[in-house]
């Protein structure tokens, strides 16, 4: 049972739990592949499940751990004392009744055969620890040294995965190497590549996409979330991420995306006070939120450029007028280039403000006079 006064890092604000998301949208072939997977009696030990941030990694996790949870241990025998069948049906779906009593303590996170691996609260800091660390493992150890009560299958959600230090990475591989019997480990992961090479090579990779601007309508609505009048601007913006998706529609993101666009769309003889006014808008500790999220815009719509310059402008606008402004301002290969190396200068100067506490009002000044400055030298009149 969790402690109700401690935050979950992986919450989002105005959103249900991951636990708490009954259906999962989009991601239906990553579904039937587990599931093909277990009916033919060839179920991995553990489970890689990858993707981009927020497109419902977590979700299909846990919808796993319940199906896995509550479904029948296979035997060898298929008849009863009486010659009934005893062979458990096969399950078409990861669906689990909510009432289901299994279903009710994965929600409560107090069945005893269900362990979630993630980062700790440090009561002394009052903040969550920045990774997982080898105590978080240690836990672990213990509870698979356990015997389920029932003599069921057991499950472990590690949330993520790319958070475990190196000690913790190196103890969670010796349990990968020789995983206890009726075991089954899911592991998040939004960057595998950064993955001990041992640890990917000791799961079954279940690769997720990122989310089309339906299945986003349709994640809105189940989260209780009123869906914008263009959720396929929305889904361009978040990139098919929903739980993106829900942080810029709590933060405004969608406007001050346009206002990015609109402003750079006066380069290269850039609106002056229309910068000022976006900059200090993330001036003081209260605007924190607000400063990282115009750090993560300006960063795709110069990404934006970089491919609207290779590749041309885009499928999908994600705001007004933005098909415009791109085109002008990457009209060629040779600028898109330009702008692919600006995002990485970019990205790193804001990085590198972050870490001096640069003050973000400066920074985000500077920034926007750097792309001005680059749009004069590649923009067409």
């Amino acid at each position: 049972m969790r402690d109700e006064t401690v935050p979950e890092a992986d919450r989002v604000e105005g959103a249900p739990h991951p636990r708490e998301t009954p259906h999962l949208f989009g991601q239906t072939v990553a579904e039937q592949e587990f599931l093909t997977a277990y009916n033919a009696g060839h179920l991995h030990h553990a489970w890689l499940i990858t993707g981009p941030q927020g497109i419902g990694k977590a979700t299909l996790a846990w919808r796993m751990a319940r199906f896995l949870l509550t479904q029948p241990m296979r035997t060898d025998a298929g008849g009863g004392l009486f010659g009934e069948d005893l062979t458990p049906a096969t399950p078409e779906t990861l669906d689990v009744d909510e009432h289901h009593p299994i279903s009710a303590r994965v929600t409560a996170l107090s069945e005893p055969r269900l362990k979630l691996l993630r980062r700790a609260w440090d009561d002394k800091k009052g903040k969550h620890k920045t990774v997982i660390t080898i105590d978080e493992v240690r836990e672990l150890k213990n509870f698979l040294m356990m015997s389920a009560a029932d003599g069921g299958r057991r499950v472990v959600i590690v949330d993520s995965a790319d958070e475990m230090n190196t000690s913790a990475s190196n103890a969670l591989l010796k349990l990968l190497e020789e995983p206890p019997a009726d075991v089954t480990l899911l592991l998040i992961s939004h960057q595998p590549s950064a993955l001990l090479p041992t640890i990917r090579s000791r799961c079954q990779t279940l690769r997720l996409h990122p989310l089309s601007p339906d299945d986003m309508a349709q994640c809105l609505v189940a989260s209780g979330t009123d869906s914008p009048a263009s959720t396929e601007a929305l889904a361009t913006l978040a990139s098919g991420s929903a739980g993106t998706a829900l942080r810029l529609l709590n933060l405004g993101g969608m406007e001050a995306y346009h206002n990015i666009v609109t402003l750079f769309g006066t380069c290269p003889n850039i609106d002056r006070p229309a910068l000022l006014r976006i900059a200090e808008s993330a001036a003081g500790a209260k605007n924190i939120d607000h400063f990282d999220l115009l750090l993560k815009l300006l960063d795709f719509f110069v990404a934006r450029l970089a491919r609207a310059g290779v590749s041309g402008p885009p499928q999908h606008e994600a705001c007004q007028n933005e098909t415009a402004v791109l085109t002008r301002l990457s009209p060629n290969p040779y600028a898109g280039r330009a702008w692919a190396q600006a995002q990485q200068e970019l990205g790193a100067r804001a990085r590198h403000g972050k870490a001096v506490n640069l003050d973000p009002a400066a920074l985000l000044l500077d920034m926007g006079l750097k792309i001005n400055a680059l749009a004069a030298t590649h923009a067409t009149r």
